[in-house]
């Protein structure tokens, strides 16, 4: 199995969704990993620079065309580029991950593209409210019994999250892809939620 992940950015994507994951899947607490388990690559709808909500553009490593067929995991990465007729192109690609078995992760607008899809209804799942989720899947959406109402849910390889649970849907993934140990995985999280000074005052 490849170890890439696979980060599906479309334009005007939310930049700031990616933070945790990655860089927990590069460094640790010290420095860059010199043999990290996982390598983050990013995916874009051709391989021109794609732009952020916030202005960034970021160079892609493959496009829809040139990306692998095997891989660790597809991170589907929310902003407004999921409401426009260029995330049609992600359907196939997210139909081949979970006909594969791979794990898949969709955060904020990433999570309603599932859904328009029916690509949440045999799992537990959560998303921006349950509301959106329904307004956005239409007929499609068959399985509202299975929304969670929380920051992020792991069920059957797919992790879904609301557009501000950035820690908690890379806690998920993390676990699920056993980037680390549980412990040190929590360890990570505690320490981004709480801060460096109630951490550490608590020692």
């Amino acid at each position: 199995m490849s170890n890439e992940i696979l980060y599906i950015l479309l334009p005007d994507y939310a930049a700031h969704e990616i933070v945790y994951l990655s860089q927990a899947i590069a460094s640790d607490e010290f420095a860059l990993k010199e043999n990290p388990k996982y390598v983050n690559k990013a995916v874009a709808p051709t391989m021109e620079p794609v732009k952020s909500i916030g202005g960034f553009r970021t160079l892609p490593d493959y496009s829809f065309e040139t990306m692998p067929d095997d891989y660790a995991a597809l991170v589907l990465i929310g902003g407004f580029g999921w409401t426009t007729p260029v995330a049609e192109q992600v359907v196939p690609i997210v139909q081949q991950a979970m006909e594969k078995g791979k794990i898949v992760g969709a955060i904020c607008n990433g999570a309603s593209f599932m859904a328009k899809h029916g690509f949440l209804n045999a799992v537990k799942h959560t998303g921006n409210g349950l509301e959106q989720l329904q307004l956005w899947g239409g007929h499609n959406y068959t399985h509202p019994d299975g929304y969670v109402h929380a920051q992020a849910i792991c069920d059957k390889n797919i992790v879904t999250a609301n557009g501000s649970a950035t820690l908690e849907f890379a806690k998920e993934l993390l676990l699920l892809l056993e980037n680390e140990t549980p412990e040190r995985i929590e360890m990570y999280y505690q320490f981004n939620k709480q801060g460096f000074c109630l951490l550490v005052g608590k020692q």
